[in-house]
Order: structure tokens, then C-alpha cells, then sequence
């Protein structure tokens, strides 16, 4: 099986309940995951754009995993495609597009329940509507999309068994990448 290489974006994964679960169940399968995880990696926002690039150029499989804050990511998610998709690299030139046909996909923990997410609701879109933006990243720099993995309702189930119960689903949705 293909290695894969998960970006874990979580400001405070110290004090996280499930993307550090997440992670830790990753990191005890280190022949099939590759984990980096992006803020203990750079503490002061100062991405090293020459090494994420080789790093993303390695895999064929790439997911960003993160807690879904004020309808997006992470600041630091934001920063590092600012930075590491840059011109003549992940597009706009021949030698460009270093990330065309590698699959890419979003693992991302909820606060609230998915029903939440729906037009009728108080959010008005869907998760993978409010992702779109991702989305139209990937496909502009010819990235095979995915659609998205989310674990939702964490705001009110903290409890080890709705954690745990995460776990296994989260590793089939990376099996069936």
C-alpha cells in the first residue's frame, strides 16, 4: 500500500481531543503514514517553502487534517498555500503543476452536528459547499480533489467512546484514498 502523507494543521494539538487522537493513531502506523504536522513544525509562521515542496513532491496521496474554525482552517493552512503554491512550482509554467494528479483530501473535525450544516439550518451550506474554496485550489493547480472526510458534533460528545468511534472511520476513509 502507497504511503501517505498527512498535514496535521492544529494550532493547539496539545489541548485537542480528536485530531490528537487522530494523530496518534497515525504515528503508530508510520510505514503507511507520514505525519507533519505543520504549526510544531513552524511555531513562528515561518514556513520553509523549499522543504514543503519536496516533502508534497514524495507522496502521491496528501490529506490536510484540521478542526474547522469560523467556516475554514486554520490560519497557518492559509499561509502555507500562500507560500508553497507558488508560480512555476504548483502552476503557470511547464515545469509547473508538481502536485497535478496527486490525490489530495481534507480530514476535518466539526464543533456541531452535520445536520447543522444544510440549507434549512442555521449555517445555510453544507460542509464540502463551505469547502469549496480548497477545492477550487486543488483543481487550479491540477491536484485530483477528494471529497472530504468530517467527524462532527464534538462540541457536545467529548466522551472516549464518541472519540474512539472516530478512529476506525477516520482509518477507512484513508484505506479507500
Amino acid at each position: 500500500m502507497e504511503k501517505i502523507l498527512i498535514i496535521v494543521i492544529h494550532p493547539d494539538l496539545e489541548n485537542s481531543v480528536i485530531n490528537k487522537r487522530w494523530m496518534s493513531a497515525l504515528q503508530q502506523n508510520p510505514e503507511r503514514y507520514h505525519v507533519h504536522d505543520l504549526y510544531r513544525e513552524y511555531p513562528n509562521g515561518m514556513i520553509n517553502v523549499a522543504a514543503e515542496q519536496q516533502l508534497i513532491e514524495q507522496y502521491d496521496k496528501i490529506v490536510f487534517q484540521f478542526p474547522f474554525y469560523w467556516f475554514s482552517s486554520p490560519p497557518l493552512f492559509k499561509t502555507w498555500q500562500d507560500e508553497v503554491l507558488t508560480y512555476g512550482w504548483a502552476y503557470g509554467s511547464k515545469s509547473g503543476f508538481k502536485m497535478e494528479g496527486k490525490k489530495i483530501a481534507l480530514a476535518i473535525s466539526v464543533g456541531v452536528a452535520e445536520e447543522i450544516y444544510s440549507a434549512e439550518e442555521k449555517y445555510k451550506y453544507t460542509l464540502e459547499e463551505l469547502t469549496r474554496p480548497f477545492e477550487l485550489t486543488f483543481d487550479y493547480v491540477k491536484a485530483d480533489y477528494q471529497p472530504l472526510f468530517a467527524y462532527y458534533d464534538l462540541e457536545l460528545n467529548t466522551e472516549e467512546s464518541w472519540i474512539a468511534r472516530s478512529v476506525p472511520l477516520y482509518m477507512a476513509y484513508l484505506d479507500a484514498l
